[in-house]
């Protein structure tokens, strides 16, 4: 796959304020960072010389190399030897709120893609028996779904849902997302209770995820309710520490 060339941020609309507080390679940072997210700076893109950057902001190259440095740091970045400074990525930050990754990652303009590894039925066990209210040993639905983001693994998602509650077809899954299918089958989503945590990658989940064995992941536990109350989904998935947080809003309470 060729290249594509950001020449030196030339087409970026680059600028910093020399009589702001900000420390100069700060300004530069953020706004490097924010073309990365919103895809002014896509992945696979060359960031450029250095020098030429340096020059064409009136810069200092220790100053740029230092914004530069902190976008490597955070793992936007890399470089590689004989090539350049390269984009790798923006890393996800999704809100805390009922909805679904593919909605967050469309809506934020990532290209979600999906790879559907089983559609299938199962008997429930006793976690997912508990969670969608059913009697252990029950038939339920169950999907597995590697989500990808500029055709990048990003998440590995199981789901639970009872049987017969809406059509799952594999050509659907993976041409949009479960809560997609979910409004459209007349499902109205009214609250989940969530669990997040982090656990250790295991060979096969690091393989699937693109990660070393043993590297950290985030972990999430859902069970979603319609406005029944009835629950509608039990999802388990993991998240690549690497590419992904989970932000929300604290409020006090008075």
């Amino acid at each position: 796959m060729a290249r594509r060339d950001a020449g030196s941020g030339g087409s970026l609309q680059l600028s910093v304020d020399r009589n702001s507080p900000v420390p100069l390679y700060f300004q530069l940072s953020q706004q490097l960072e924010a073309a990365i997210e919103n895809g002014g700076l896509a992945p696979g893109m060359l960031l450029g010389n250095e020098i030429d950057l340096a020059a064409r902001l009136g810069l200092s190259r220790p100053t740029v190399r230092q914004a530069i440095q902190s976008l490597v740091d955070k793992g936007l970045l890399v470089r590689r030897r004989g090539i350049g400074t390269q984009v790798v990525h923006s890393q996800v930050r999704r809100p805390l709120a009922l909805t679904s990754l593919y909605d967050d990652l469309a809506a934020a303009g990532q290209q979600p893609g999906t790879r559907v590894l089983r559609n299938d039925t199962e008997p429930a066990d006793a976690a997912v028996a508990g969670a969608l209210g059913v009697a252990e040993g029950t038939a339920v639905a169950v999907i597995e779904r590697l989500r990808l983001t500029h055709g990048e693994p990003m998440a590995y998602l199981r789901n639970h849902l009872p049987l017969g509650l809406l059509p799952l077809p594999t050509a659907e899954l993976e041409a949009t997302g479960l809560y997609v299918l979910m409004r459209r089958a007349g499902i109205t989503l009214h609250s989940a209770r969530q669990i997040i945590g982090a656990r250790a990658a295991g060979a096969q989940e690091g393989e699937l995820l693109g990660e070393p064995e043993g590297a950290a992941l985030l972990a999430m536990e859902r069970t979603a309710f319609d406005v029944t109350g009835r629950a509608v989904e039990f999802g388990t998935h993991l998240y690549r520490a690497s590419r992904y947080t989970f932000e929300f809003q604290l409020l006090e309470r008075g």
